[in-house]
């Protein structure tokens, strides 16, 4: 049951926006830019990042939005997101992107979890600067909006197509769009 008043079967984070509209829209903003904005990640991989994130989080609503993202935008689809999720190592993604998964996992444990070798192994393949900021940012608004969304006890929708319609339109209309969360 949520800590707050929230309306009847809006889940996760788009009741807490419905809840506090005020809120929503800086919020929304932030997701577009990190998710959605010119990147030399795909979109795809930024929302495998955000999935990776909530999912050490325990964060069942976001791990499970942002994995049907980022499947509805990867060629690997579901069960590229589901190898990454149990454990990025053994994943099929790009040696950079398991270095970039491996300085958001640091970020998820703390911002002073992320070492100089980190780093150094994610520039090794390639990694740029611009995607080590954003890296760190995205991982660092997951750890937010996970403890936003658990915190205030928010209901999380069962089986992956409750997800499925948010996903097509924040993959066809972004997170600024009316009714976007």
């Amino acid at each position: 049951m949520a800590h707050v008043p929230l309306p009847d079967g809006v889940p996760g984070i788009v009741g807490l926006f419905a809840f506090r509209p005020e809120t929503a829209g800086p919020l929304n903003s932030l997701a577009e830019v990190l998710l959605r904005g010119d990147s030399t990640l795909t979109r795809g991989e930024r929302e495998l990042i955000a999935a990776y994130v909530s999912r050490l989080n325990a964060c069942t609503f976001c791990c499970e939005s942002h994995s049907t993202f980022a499947a509805l935008q990867l060629d690997g689809g579901a069960d590229l997101v589901d190898d990454v999720l149990a454990g990025p190592g053994d994943a099929a993604v790009t040696p950079k992107l398991r270095a970039l998964l491996d300085v958001a996992r640091a970020v998820q444990v703390g911002g002073q979890a992320v070492t100089a070798e980190l780093v150094a192994e994610a520039r090794s393949h390639d990694a740029t600067d611009v995607e080590i900021h954003d890296t760190v940012l995205i991982a660092a608004a997951f750890c937010m909006f996970n403890r936003y969304v658990d915190g205030l006890g928010t209901p999380t929708p069962d089986g992956p197509e409750a997800y499925l319609e948010m996903g097509r339109m924040i993959v066809e209309h972004g997170y600024t769009s009316p009714g976007a969360g």
